[in-house]
């Protein structure tokens, strides 16, 4: 007797599951989707779809989805990753049809596989960043004068500490900078992962204060997702 009582309330229901890794795009008014949004926009995009999901086991069941990288509000995306398991084996193709016809606008399933990679192997996402400034400051001079500094002073927030100054001096692989009409082009590459994450935003709002410039426009895009030997993740 003693035995049944301890044994798990729910053994009898567990069942098996199948991993899937989708690649998704995240544009337009979708990138005002804050990071903790996408988890209930998703529950409804898989119900309205009959996605067979599968929830986690234990008192508190949920719908297991797992996002490996969080993206600043309002930054654009063509990598999204994320992970989900399903009570069901369905083929990539027929689950990426079935959920883009309910996906909302400015988000697309652009790839659906089996998971290959942990998530511990991310590393460096890349971006490309547009912008452009209210005054006739010569931006391009004026982001590479930014740039080669000896240090790279930005604020960020630290959850024990609050907002402290870092140097991202090291951090910051520019990729290409030019112009393109009235706006500068920057192509980067910056840490993300379990290790060391550095946002775009850090580098960008690091630019704003040591220029004391403002922003008539700025688009972000991630562009990569990459591992510590710059393979693309997947």
């Amino acid at each position: 007797m003693a035995a049944n009582i301890n044994r798990p309330r729910n053994m009898a229901l567990r069942v098996e599951r199948f991993d899937y890794r989708m690649i998704f795009s995240k544009t337009g008014r979708a990138r005002f989707i804050s990071h903790l949004d996408l988890m209930r926009t998703f529950s409804r995009i898989f119900k309205r779809a009959r996605i067979p999901v599968w929830y986690t086991q234990g008192f508190n069941p949920r719908l297991y989805i797992m996002f490996p990288l969080a993206l600043a509000l309002g930054t654009e995306s063509d990598v999204e990753i994320m992970d989900i398991s399903l009570t069901e084996e369905l083929d990539e193709s027929e689950l990426m049809e079935r959920v883009n016809a309910v996906m909302p606008e400015g988000m697309h399933i652009n790839k659906v596989y089996k998971p290959v990679m942990s998530h511990k192997d991310i590393a460096f996402s890349e971006y490309e960043i547009r912008f452009c400034l209210v005054s006739d400051t010569d931006a391009l001079k004026s982001f590479e004068e930014y740039l080669s500094q000896e240090q790279i002073i930005v604020k960020k927030h630290s959850k024990k500490k609050g907002e402290i100054d870092v140097d991202i001096k090291s951090d910051v692989q520019v990729l290409s900078l030019d112009k393109d009409g009235e706006f500068v082009r920057l192509s980067v590459r910056l840490p993300s992962g379990n290790d060391k994450t550095v946002n775009s935003s850090l580098v960008m709002d690091g630019y704003k204060a040591f220029s004391g410039e403002e922003y008539k426009l700025i688009y972000t895009t991630r562009t990569k997702i990459l591992t510590k030997s710059l393979e693309t993740f997947i």
